[in-house]
């Protein structure tokens, strides 16, 4: 995988998608806050992915098909975001 690194408060756009991802803080619908640090390409599909931080525990990085990071998933009937923006 590439990375794609911009500066915090910087977005770039999904090329696949056309939609944009912040550089900054998020929060998990399930409450845990994270750090989106980049996108990253697969090496032989391309498909990207949003590469995050914990910001708990070990800090640990993890990443994610950006197109799941941005859909909404259902709690309790209503639709939500699986990740949403809270700040720079």
């Amino acid at each position: 995988m590439s990375l794609v690194r911009a500066g915090l408060g910087k977005s770039i756009k999904n090329v696949a998608g056309n939609n944009m991802i912040k550089f900054g803080k998020y929060r998990h619908y399930k409450g845990k806050e994270y750090q989106v640090i980049g996108v990253a390409k697969h090496s032989e599909t391309l498909e990207e992915f949003v590469v995050y931080k914990q910001l708990y525990g070990n800090g640990s990085l993890w990443v994610r098909p950006v197109k799941m990071f941005l859909e909404k998933v259902e709690i309790n009937g209503e639709k939500v975001p699986r990740f949403k923006f809270i700040k720079k």
